[in-house]
Formats: C-alpha cells, sequence, structure tokens
C-alpha cells in the first residue's frame, strides 16, 4: 500500500504553514543560527494534528474512566478466578464488552499519530541537498531548497545524531553542533514522553487489570527509554514535532483532567476523620506544655435510697416527727 497520500498530506500542511508564518513577515533568513519560519511549520503541524484528534482524545479519557469504574469489579473477579488465568481473561473480556469499554483506547490516538510521525520522517529524510534539482511531493525547487538549508540553532532540521559525515557535508553541517542539539532535543522527548504517561496515571491510578497494568507500565517507562536508541535515526525536526506534541499532550491532559476531574470508584468511600476527639485536659496539656489543664470542681452527688425490699413493712413515716401540741 502506498503512503504518498500522507507524504503529500504532510507536505501541504507544512507549506501552508511556512507560507503563513512567511507572510507575516517571521524571519525565514537564520536569526540566532535558527529559520523561525521552518520551525514554528512544524510546531503548527502539531496543532493542527491535535485539533483534527481532539474528539478522538476526549473518547481516550471517557475510556479511561469507563476502565477506572470498572475496577473493583475486575478485582472481584481476580479474586474469583485467582489461579485460572484463562477463566479470569474470558470473564474481563465479557465485563469490557458488556460495559462497552476498551482496554486499548488509551493508546488509540498514539497510534493515530503514527503515521504523521512516519510521514513527517519520510519528508524531512528527503530534505538532502543533492536531492536540489528534484521536487518533493509537490514542493517546488525554491521551497525544497529553502528547508534544506533550514536550521535550529545552526543545526540542521534534516541532520540526526547519526548523521554521517557524508550527510553533514552535504548539509554544510558541524557535527558537534548537530550532537548536541540532537541529543538536547533526544533527553526533552525522553523526559516528555515520561511526563504525560506519569501525569494521567497519577490522576487515574494504576489498574487492577494485569494487561492494563503491563500497557501502562510499557507506556510509563519501556518507549521513553527505546526513545533513548531510536532518537539517534530521527531528524531534528521529526524530533521538535515530537517533544512539541509531548508539551500539546501535557496542557490538553491538565486542563481536561482540572476541568472534569476522575469520579470516585465504588469502593472509595468519604474520608473521615479516624483522630479520637482531644479531651478538654489533653488540649490543656498540650497548651500548658505538659502540665494538665485545671479541672472544676466536681459536684456532690446525692446519695442514692435504696427502695424497700419486697414484702418488707413500709417505713413509718411519722416517725422521728415531733406530736403535734394538744389543745
Amino acid at each position: 500500500m502506498s503512503l504518498d497520500w500522507i507524504y503529500y498530506a504532510i507536505s501541504w500542511i507544512l507549506l501552508a504553514w511556512h507560507g503563513a508564518w512567511d507572510a507575516i513577515r517571521v524571519p525565514d533568513t537564520a536569526v540566532i543560527g535558527t529559520n523561525w519560519a521552518w520551525i514554528l511549520a512544524i510546531v503548527f503541524l502539531v496543532v493542527t494534528v491535535r485539533v483534527i484528534l481532539f474528539p478522538v482524545f476526549v473518547k481516550q479519557i471517557k475510556s479511561q474512566r469507563a476502565m477506572q469504574a470498572l475496577q473493583p469489579q475486575v478485582k472481584a473477579l481476580q479474586e474469583k478466578h485467582k489461579g485460572d488465568r484463562e477463566t479470569l481473561q474470558k470473564e474481563m473480556m465479557e465485563l469490557y464488552r458488556k460495559e462497552k469499554a476498551n482496554p486499548l483506547m488509551g493508546c488509540l490516538p498514539m497510534f493515530l499519530q503514527i503515521p504523521v510521525f512516519l510521514g513527517l520522517f519520510h519528508v524531512l529524510r528527503r530534505l538532502d541537498p543533492a536531492n536540489g534539482g528534484k521536487t518533493l511531493y509537490g514542493w517546488t525547487v525554491t521551497q525544497f531548497e529553502s528547508a534544506s538549508a533550514a536550521k535550529l540553532f545552526t543545526a540542521p532540521i534534516a541532520g540526526k545524531f547519526g548523521s554521517t559525515a557524508d550527510e553533514l557535508a552535504r548539509l554544510g553541517a558541524n557535527g558537534t553542533t548537530v550532537k548536541v542539539i540532537a541529543g538536547i532535543l533526544v533527553l526533552m522527548m525522553m523526559g516528555t514522553t515520561y511526563l504525560t504517561s506519569r501525569q494521567m496515571i497519577l490522576k487515574t491510578g494504576w489498574a487492577e487489570d494485569p494487561q492494563q497494568r503491563m500497557i501502562q507500565k510499557l507506556m510509563l517507562y519501556g518507549i521513553p527509554l527505546s526513545l533513548l536508541i531510536s532518537g539517534a535515526i530521527f531528524p531534528i525536526g521529526v524530533i521538535i514535532y515530537w517533544v512539541t506534541n509531548n508539551l500539546f499532550t501535557l496542557g490538553q491532559q491538565q486542563w481536561v483532567l482540572r476541568k472534569f476531574p476522575p469520579p470516585p470508584t465504588a469502593t472509595s468511600k468519604p474520608v473521615t476523620s479516624t483522630r479520637n476527639p482531644v479531651q478538654p485536659a489533653k488540649l490543656g496539656g498540650l497548651l500548658g506544655r505538659g502540665k494538665p489543664a485545671p479541672q472544676a470542681p466536681a459536684k456532690p452527688v446525692a446519695p442514692k435510697i435504696a427502695g424497700p425490699k419486697p414484702g418488707a413493712k413500709p417505713a413509718n413515716p411519722k416517725k422521728g416527727r415531733p406530736a403535734k401540741r394538744q389543745g
């Protein structure tokens, strides 16, 4: 299957944004060693893609909320089918189907961006001055030459950490500069990738489902570590796209999670204070640095008079009283 339609779409968006920035006179020539019109074109390629995928992002949040609400039921199934993994998986899949929850929905936005990432990777890899006489997916020769000469702090956006000496020579780049800029961007890419996953996990919690938990660990640790190696083959322009996309994700997730906080699970209980109320004597001891607080004298309690026993004669109420005077 040909992917040319992706390459043409990515090229069209890049050229459209570059033309927009050029129209408002954003410098296309190097300022501080940077061609800002092309850098902003890559940044706003991210904005364009994220706006298109925003409905998918909303579905991702809803799916994660649904999965979180099902955690008590998942835990109950794990206790019920402990040691029977096959039955447990069948029961959980039936639960997900019944409740219309998709465990893989959390990864969907990332999967949908893979074609964009690959398309940009392919387009920037073709930005080689040796191909200056050729057009590139609808680019003119002038646009191609302008993009192939675009730099970020004197490092070409088509350069990469693992560029060969011949590639650096064709791009007119200094190998040390390219490695420093690319290395910093790779570290930023790893850090922001980790933070996007950590942000969501801290808000929604670790999943009880082993499959979901494995996916969370892969997103949190596996992908950032893999970028340490794979980042060496990414053009600088692609890493700019990735870092910008991660920063956009961090902001978007923070806004959504703050505006629509995750609902409490069915097992959650309102937090109540379990501390014993502080007695006045203890409170006085705290305020008086260990001295007990003075207590009010106790009121005398009247002794209780026992009633007559069953069958006993009642006491003579006149006994002990003075006799009346005879008139």
